[in-house]
């Protein structure tokens, strides 16, 4: 019998860290390659973990609700193989290549770090920023970095003392406002929220790790942009004429053409056109995108994810549709990839699904921008005749919004942007179907 461990994979760049959220198998169960072994959870995504190999589960390193670093040993499993096997990463999906960038993609150089703080020479003696990486994450040091917060004096509840992101941001949370001098007008206190006694019949249910993941991320990009939201109405009619004509070609295809394609067809167009909106703060840089990378948001029952469909600006409207139906369902079913929640430039939220009229979405950090789609529905609306006369029409409407950083998006940039994108979904045309 010959013996292949199974590590914790590492899923995204600047993940340090997974949870095993669930066994699928049981120790002595036999196991196929690439069928699911056990579940993992991250500050990315949940996904399952397929078997690296056929055999039998010998053993297993870590328990359910434990979180190790990546590379950790997780499990054994025994094959009837009687060659020596090297240990094996287990991956989120059965091995396949990863497609490369396109060439002309651009390379963003990475700001240079700040310098390390020297310590005392000698052997086997680590720097401050060797500590400062073996505590926490680049995700953590960034936040850190953002806010000037010392990681070194916050206590660590991860895999052996590590900073966690929800570490860093309970400091965040719970600092006091700096104190302002002169012209500059004070933000306002942070609150402290009291523990909440429960009355009798309530039931207290602690966060599951996404929904904390969520609330986190929410509180800390409200604290980082100025979130302003800008509201146009959209005239449907035209798309909704297109739909209606097409979609039973598409149904053959196996697509489903939503109105969502269309708008993130109209979306990819105008971010080329207006890059001010396709970008990302950095520090006191601004980063003007050079890939157009969508993020879908997708309520699950379990919580909110985000799939990226990469490339939009190079995708035909069946092309669109189709990566947006295929991250969904698997958004559903837990088996996105990790590069698959990874390196959106602009967000949709789709809350019109559920029937609300207009809503102010929180941006998804380090974007800049996100657009809300308001439900979309016939309505009566006032449209003037080639004649000049006025008369009533029952057109098919719905509202966007879009809430984007002022730091770096000025007003009118977002009304261009709005408008232009109102204006393609206005006059959509054939040719692009």
């Amino acid at each position: 019998m010959a013996r292949v461990d199974v590590l914790m994979p590492q899923m995204g760049e600047s993940i340090a860290e997974g949870t095993v959220s669930k066994w699928l198998k049981k120790l002595g169960d036999p196991v196929k390659r690439d069928e699911p072994l056990f579940e993992i959870s991250t500050d990315k995504v949940d996904a399952e973990i397929p078997s690296p190999t056929a055999g039998v589960l010998a053993e297993i390193k870590v328990q359910e609700g434990q979180t190790v670093p990546v590379q950790t040993l997780v499990a054994v499993i025994e094959t009837d193989k009687s060659a020596t096997l090297q240990p094996v990463a287990a991956a989120p999906a059965p091995a396949k290549a990863a497609p490369p960038p396109p060439a002309s993609s651009p390379v963003i150089p990475r700001p240079a770090p700040s310098p390390p703080v020297a310590a005392p020479k000698g052997d086997g003696t680590e720097t401050a920023e060797d500590r400062l990486r073996r505590r926490s994450t680049p995700l953590v040091r960034k936040i850190a970095a953002e806010h000037a917060v010392d990681i070194s004096t916050i206590p660590g509840t991860g895999f052996a003392g590590r900073v966690t992101k929800q570490d860093i941001l309970r400091v965040i949370e719970r600092a006091p406002e700096p104190t302002v001098s002169g012209s500059r007008v004070p933000g306002p206190a942070v609150i402290q929220h009291p523990s909440v006694e429960p009355w009798p019949g309530d039931r207290v249910e602690p966060f599951s790790k996404i929904r904390k993941i969520t609330a986190d991320h929410m509180i800390m990009s409200r604290r980082t942009s100025a979130h302003v939201t800008s509201f146009f109405e959209v005239d449907y009619t035209r798309v909704a004429e297109l739909r209606r004509k097409h979609k039973a070609a598409y149904a053959e295809r196996g697509v489903n053409l939503t109105y969502l394609a269309f708008i993130a067809k109209a979306c990819a167009e105008n971010l080329r056109r207006h890059p001010v909106v396709n970008a990302a703060v950095s520090g006191d840089n601004i980063i003007y995108r050079g890939d157009v990378n969508i993020g879908i948001a997708v309520a699950l029952e379990w919580g909110l994810i985000v799939p990226v469909v990469k490339h939009v600006d190079e995708l035909s409207l069946v092309g669109i549709a189709r990566a947006i139906n295929d991250l969904g369902e698997r958004a559903r079913t837990k088996k996105l990839l990790p590069d698959e929640i990874q390196r959106g430039t602009f967000t949709i939220t789709n809350p019109g699904v559920f029937g609300s009229y207009a809503g102010a979405p929180i941006i998804n950090q380090p974007q800049v921008a996100i657009l809300g789609v308001g439900t979309i529905e016939k309505r009566p609306k006032v449209v003037t005749l080639p004649d000049g006369t006025d008369t009533l029409a029952i057109r098919t409407l719905g509202m966007v919004s879009m809430s984007y950083d002022h730091r770096v998006v000025d007003g009118a940039d977002a009304d261009r942007f709005l408008a232009d994108v109102k204006r393609v979904l206005e006059d959509f045309p054939e040719g692009a179907i």
